[in-house]
């Protein structure tokens, strides 16, 4: 049983997809479930986690820099096999702890992001592990923590409107240099909008399009505005490639550019989609 702390925060993620407020207000924030080394039970505690670029995220085992490490992270050394909940999806996930060399790297970009980091290692004598949780591959689509269609929409496109507004808020904090882990951040974000709007394209749009063929318009446009998007992210994929050291101005303007052209697509998309998925419900 989780701490009451915790079980607090653990609860209003539930209950907010993901959204919390108090100490962890505004922090990328991730429910990791391990398996008790003893005793075999689910424990489930709310970590923090970056971004890495691809299928996996990264977890530290700071404990605040206290002297061993934190349950969770001798959990999953044990068994390395856990569940993630980000708010939108649950899924299974493979622990891997970083080898040393790549460890360093990564806890550098974290340092680099949040000096507290740097700080929690200056108070231990151990080396404070990190761990990259690598999603497992499933058959059939994700798993939405939503009740409906509608709801998986609407809680897809608020977690994009999240990252974007951290993104931003990180930008204000970043000095002469663009950092690592923000631009890491960057990358990761266009991906799974390129993810996300591929999905739409080839999934959900071709099933409205069979129920509502008086649809045909408005997912005409849908299909511009990713096409459009899509534009964007490219253009801010070369300005993060433009040089090692890309001016965070340039790179700021292109994500508030992103930022609007997102906003109007999904606030349009909801307009017109989230009414024809939402259940009807059976007189009584």
């Amino acid at each position: 049983m989780p701490n009451p702390f915790n079980q607090q925060v653990i609860e209003e993620f539930r209950a907010n997809h993901g959204r919390v407020g108090g100490y962890f207000e505004g922090a990328r924030l991730l429910l990791l479930t391990t398996t008790g080394r003893r005793t075999g039970t689910p424990h489930t505690t709310p970590v923090g986690y970056y971004p890495d670029g691809g299928e996996r995220v990264l977890v530290i085992a700071s404990a605040g820099g206290a002297p061993g490490h934190p349950d969770w992270f001798r959990n999953l050394v044990a068994t390395p096999r856990v569940t993630v909940e980000d708010g939108v999806f649950t899924y299974e996930a493979e622990a891997v702890v970083l080898e040393p060399a790549e460890r360093d790297v990564a806890f550098a970009r974290a340092v680099e992001a949040d000096s507290g980091w740097a700080e929690y290692q200056a108070k231990t004598d151990r080396v404070i592990p990190v761990v990259a949780l690598h999603a497992i591959a499933q058959g059939g689509p994700p798993n939405v923590n939503a009740r409906s269609m509608a709801e998986g929409l609407k809680v897809v496109h608020d977690a994009f409107r999240r990252e974007l507004a951290l993104i931003r808020e990180e930008f204000k904090k970043t000095g002469s240099a663009l950092g690592g882990q923000l631009r890491v951040n960057c990358l990761t974000l266009c991906q799974g909008l390129h993810n996300h709007h591929t999905g739409e394209d080839l999934g959900i749009f071709p099933l409205l399009a069979g129920h509502h063929p008086e649809l045909g318009p408005t997912l005409d446009r849908l299909r511009q505005e990713h096409e459009t998007i899509a534009e964007l992210l490219g253009q801010l994929r070369e300005v993060l490639a433009a040089a090692e050291q890309a001016e965070p101005g340039r790179v700021l303007a292109q994500v508030e550019h992103l930022t609007a052209a997102l906003e109007a697509h999904l606030t349009y998309e909801e307009e017109q989609l989230i009414p024809l998925l939402t259940p009807v419900e059976e007189p009584v």
